[in-house]
């Protein structure tokens, strides 16, 4: 919670009001992807979400970042809201991992070359270009800190690293400025088990350490339950679902799917999900 200098005291981080999106509109791939949309993040939230394919999930997470102009609706981060503000410049409140570990990074650079363009982003461009020797010095223990064995690879092509690996190294770089909302775009779904399990907890130690308000969207019903103090469903563009506190500790998969079953009246269905 802060103070603003107008002494108004603002504890939600992100607060989505009303939003409605419909792409292709007056056609017959006419498709409302965000239905009358509302959401508020406490700062500090770390809140899972789950729900089917088309369920709005990943288009919810566009509307924060300004991919596309609403409909209708308003999106606040922080006290500000930034409705009406373009892509790039909300990029210096948000951090975000997406699926494909591609994604996120500059392959043909090194890993200290994208820790140092996500260290620059938001500051103001100059002709200076170079990593310092402090900067490298502080890359090589944050890399450290993640048990890949990497700061040992600070030169080595980013392109060459593990899908898990880059997953890391790309969480790394979107938490780095302490983003105000750190979205995660079912960040482990292209990972194999084990690896996506490492992923993971390296998610919850960096969201933790940082005191970050997160926002993840997953297909495993599992991690929605384990990780995160509150639990969001999507179906059909709004928010059928919202959990947390005990309840949320308490939940099983099967209570999960009970309870989509009576919000939406019908049956879940995500094999993603189901078989994961």
């Amino acid at each position: 919670m802060r103070v603003p200098l107008t002494g108004r005291v603002v504890a939600a981080m992100l607060e989505l009001k009303n939003i409605y999106k419909t792409f292709n509109p007056g056609t017959v791939n006419e498709k409302t992807a965000l239905d009358n949309l509302s959401l508020t993040l406490n700062n500090g939230d770390f809140v899972t979400v789950i729900g089917g394919n088309g369920a709005g999930k990943s288009t919810m997470l566009n509307a924060i970042c300004g991919v596309f102009k609403l409909d209708s609706g308003s999106v606040v981060l922080d006290g500000v809201d930034v409705t009406k503000m373009p892509e790039f410049k909300r990029a210096k409140f948000l951090g975000r991992v997406f699926q494909d570990p591609m994604m996120g990074t500059a392959a043909q650079m090194q890993i200290d070359e994208n820790l140092a363009l996500a260290a620059r982003r938001g500051a103001s461009r100059t002709l200076k270009w170079g990593i310092t020797k402090n900067e490298r010095s502080r890359y090589r223990v944050l890399l450290a800190h993640l048990g890949l064995g990497l700061e040992d690879r600070l030169t080595s092509k980013v392109g060459l690293l593990s899908g898990g690996q880059r997953q890391a190294v790309t969480l790394l770089m979107a938490s780095l400025k302490q983003p105000k909302l750190l979205l995660l775009d079912e960040h482990t779904a292209a990972l194999d088990p084990k690896t996506a399990a490492k992923v993971l907890a390296l998610t919850k130690q960096i969201v933790e350490e940082n005191s970050l308000t997160t926002l993840m969207v997953t297909h495993n019903m599992r991690d929605a339950i384990a990780y995160g103090n509150r639990l969001i469903m999507m179906h059909d563009g709004h928010i059928i679902l919202d959990i947390s506190g005990e309840d949320k500790k308490n939940l099983t998969v099967d209570d999960l799917l009970h309870e989509f079953t009576k919000a939406s009246g019908e049956e879940f269905a995500n094999d993603r999900a189901l078989l994961t």
